[in-house]
């Protein structure tokens, strides 16, 4: 089983794509991943079986894996039941990421029965939260990886500011190893999450985002000139 120290003080880059991304073929996966292992990423968060086998066969470092899968009537999507938190162990992910919001989950799973599945499959759990009483509830589950993955994403969270400092702080005040993910875009915000008491931080749309990064550069340029043209006028 990986030990969470291997994370400490490193970057986890995130290589996921949409379905109808150019990206998201596997083998453009693995070679996104490639990239960033040579960059210096200490682990690497992948989305689903085909892709975490596929990058395992492949690179060195951890790989944090997770599978979207969405039920009707369920809010949760992020490795939402028990046999696919073991499905993604199984598939070679060293940590299996899944959804501790306190909303309620497919076939009734509670946080505690998620992470007693994956270390019963030889992985680490960790725990995709949204709010301290998320990741309060996840500490009391047995979980020691904490992340703030879903911050900004639930109903009660949507106005926060991300990266979420504030939430970095409470979930560090439980004696958790904590990951800050979300809205990480530079390494300024990096450093901000660092000091505000980030273990480690996910990047995934600055990095592997190449349809986002560009659409940065072409604003940047389009905002200048249409600042030159009012002048010229």
């Amino acid at each position: 089983m990986t030990d969470a120290e291997v994370l400490r003080g490193g970057l986890i880059v995130s290589v996921q794509a949409a379905p109808d991304s150019s990206l998201a073929p596997t083998e453009m996966i693995v070679a996104l991943a490639l990239a960033a292992q040579a960059g210096g990423a200490a682990a690497l968060r992948i989305e689903g079986m085909n892709n975490i086998r596929s990058v395992k066969a492949k690179l060195r470092v951890p790989v944090i894996g997770l599978i979207k899968r969405v039920y009707a009537g369920f809010e949760p999507y992020i490795t939402p039941t028990l046999d696919e938190a073991e499905a993604v162990a199984a598939a070679g992910a060293d940590i299996v990421a899944f959804d501790a919001t306190l909303r309620a989950r497919p076939q009734g799973v509670t946080v505690k029965q998620l992470a007693e599945r994956v270390r019963s499959a030889g992985a680490l759990p960790m725990a995709d939260c949204a709010t301290e009483s998320d990741a309060a509830h996840a500490s009391g589950g047995g979980v020691s990886l904490i992340a703030t993955t879903l911050c900004g994403y639930t109903k009660e969270t949507q106005e926060v500011s991300l990266p979420a400092l504030d939430l970095i702080r409470a979930i560090r005040a439980l004696d958790a190893f904590v990951i800050c993910e979300g809205g990480v875009h530079s390494p300024a915000d990096a450093r901000s999450a660092r000091e505000a008491g980030a273990d480690a931080i996910v990047v995934g749309t600055a990095i592997t985002n190449i349809a986002w990064v560009t659409t940065q550069f072409a604003e940047a340029l389009r905002e200048r000139t249409r600042t030159d043209a009012t002048a010229v006028k």
